[in-house]
């Protein structure tokens, strides 16, 4: 019963924030006042049991000021999601079911430097500077380290020079602006508008300029829902096809922002089930298959005993031939339930936190009308799905 409780706690939660979150471009001009109470009912729905509600969670805290709360959990988050824990009969018990069932979310190298920009930017909100500096230099060390889930993510690189610069560095910024524009280092993940503006300013912090760096971050969208279907064609590094059900927004950037999509997360996601990034995940995937079609011949023996048995029956009894036709139907009806077996079984793990947004938009504009990166973006976009997240 207290689960289910919790559960509720949860889903009403995150109903308002999603209200909250589709009427936010009336308070483009500032942020809301945090609502003492309020951080006390986001704080009591946060269950560490449940991982990806607790992230879900962290990002409404955050975005409704609760900075008390964020610092609060996500460093317990940061601990308990960090490093995958291996148990021999998990493992095992996890072939014979959908991908995910068993074991416990570990989170991926972008969602651990995320958390450390949210803790971050919680102290930099609450003037504890030397805190916000100790949590970017974590977040630095969570995109580059070889843990279970590994690699480096431009997304949180900037934001990570953005904050360096809030707190008023030049050296570590200019670490991470090398980082974007150098094409050996990340030759792929980043676009060339975020690199354009990267290297020209590295170019300015060299030459000493006198920079603009009173940074306002807004969230743009919604991450989108995630799709799967089998795909057995060049399926080397596994059998999945992974889509993402609503297009990136392209990056932008201006002379005073930038505006960076999050498709590098979604990419992390979509590569779970790779040999080259996860073996162990590949291997389970293909020795699960097996298994999922073993469970997809029940319902087609079923149906076919359930279509012959009656007719039989109907013969025998010399009946008019409506048992035959109701035999038929129904049989039919469970023959075609094996492709739903077999999807259901191999089902991959494509858990990822889904309260963040679909783009970052940052620019040093007080007047975000006057930002070409944002006067740029869809109608629907510009109007209800733009908010303010720090400043």
């Amino acid at each position: 019963m207290g689960c289910v409780v919790r559960q509720i706690s949860t889903i009403t939660v995150l109903a308002s924030f999603l209200l909250l979150y589709g009427c936010q471009h009336s308070q483009l001009i500032g942020l809301h006042q945090p609502d003492p109470s309020h951080c006390n009912g986001v704080e009591n729905v946060i269950d560490l049991r449940d991982r990806i509600g607790t992230l879900n969670n962290l990002s409404h805290a955050f975005y409704d000021r609760c900075y008390e709360t964020v610092i609060k959990y996500s460093a317990k988050a940061q601990t308990e999601y960090r490093y995958k824990t291996y148990s021999v009969l998990k493992e095992a018990g996890s072939i014979f079911v959908p991908d995910g069932t068993l074991i416990d979310y570990t989170l991926e190298s972008y969602e651990r430097g995320f958390l450390s920009f949210l803790l971050s930017a919680s102290y930099y909100r609450l003037h504890k500077a030397d805190d916000a500096g100790v949590e970017l230099r974590r977040l630095d060390h969570e995109i580059f380290t070889d843990l279970y889930n590994y690699g480096e993510d431009p997304v949180n690189i900037l934001l990570s020079a953005v904050m360096w610069e809030q707190l008023g560095e030049t050296n570590e910024p200019r670490v991470d602006w090398n980082r974007l524009q150098d094409k050996k280092e990340m030759p792929k993940q980043i676009e060339e508008p975020i690199r354009e503006f990267a290297l020209k300013r590295m170019g300015q912090i060299d030459a000493a300029e006198k920079l603009r760096s009173d940074w306002t971050i807004y969230a743009v969208g919604l991450f989108p829902d995630i799709e799967w279907n089998l795909k057995f064609i060049n399926s080397e590094d596994g059998y999945f096809s992974v889509t993402a059900r609503q297009d990136f927004i392209p990056a932008c950037a201006s002379d005073t922002g930038l505006r960076i999509s999050t498709q590098s997360w979604f990419e992390k996601i979509a590569m779970r089930h790779n040999n080259g990034y996860h073996p162990l995940l590949n291997a389970q995937s293909w020795i699960r298959l097996p298994f999922g079609i073993i469970y997809s011949i029940v319902p087609l023996a079923t149906g076919a005993g359930i279509t012959i048995g009656g007719c039989v029956a109907d013969a025998y009894a010399h009946g008019n031939g409506y048992l035959c036709r109701a035999s038929v139907k129904g049989g039919v009806a469970v023959m075609k339930e094996p492709p739903k077996v077999l999807k259901g079984t191999v089902h991959p793990d494509l858990r990822h936190w889904e309260n963040v947004p679909s783009s970052f938009l940052l620019t040093t504009l007080k007047d975000l009308n006057q930002e070409m990166c944002f006067t740029n973006l869809p109608t629907d976009l510009k109007e209800r799905q733009t908010f303010k997240i720090l400043e």
